[in-house]
């Protein structure tokens, strides 16, 4: 009899700090465990070299822009057009943005969520991760923009044929 109270009081002590870890894991995210995670992924960097990547397909938009119209552009557009570009993408609020991203980390992750992810984040293949995505960013952007541009080039001329086609139909309408 002994020995079944000590093996279940063991069992009830083992399960008792299970449920305990479980309950912590699961707990909501703090502000300083999204800051935590954000800090591990080098949140502030990563954003650095994302605008950087996606400044250069923007760059290249303005000179294709320069390229189509030149005739009709002052000749000093793309420079200005690029040094402005430049201009936004530094003057970017980075620390109050990521400040603004943390409600919604902590909507979507728990405590043990964001500690699997600092963890990832912390080994090799996460450090990876972090340093190959601004690259990967920009080639996939460089690869889209064309793709897009052309997309967008289709809705604007849809839509532009449908307010045409509209303004014609209510200038038939006889007026009442």
């Amino acid at each position: 009899m002994k020995r079944f109270l000590i093996v279940a009081t063991l069992c009830l002590i083992f399960a008792g700090n299970g449920l305990a870890q479980g309950t912590a894991a699961d707990a909501p995210a703090t502000k300083e465990d999204v800051e935590r995670y954000l800090q591990a992924i080098h949140s502030h960097d990563m954003m650095l070299n994302m605008v950087d990547a996606m400044s250069k397909p923007m760059h290249q938009m303005v000179h294709d822009q320069f390229m189509k119209d030149k005739d009709s552009l002052p000749p000093d557009f793309e420079s200005r057009m690029s040094k402005m570009i430049d201009e936004m993408m530094k003057g970017m609020p980075f620390d109050e943005m990521i400040q603004a991203m943390v409600p919604a980390y902590q909507k979507h992750f728990t405590k043990g969520d964001i500690d699997s992810l600092v963890a990832f984040y912390s080994s090799p293949t996460g450090q990876k991760i972090l340093r190959e995505m601004p690259a990967i960013t920009g080639e996939a952007m460089q690869s889209m923009m064309p793709i897009m541009r052309q997309h967008m080039d289709a809705m604007n001329q849809r839509i532009q044929q449908e307010v045409a086609d509209m303004v014609k139909k209510s200038q038939k309408k006889p007026a009442t």
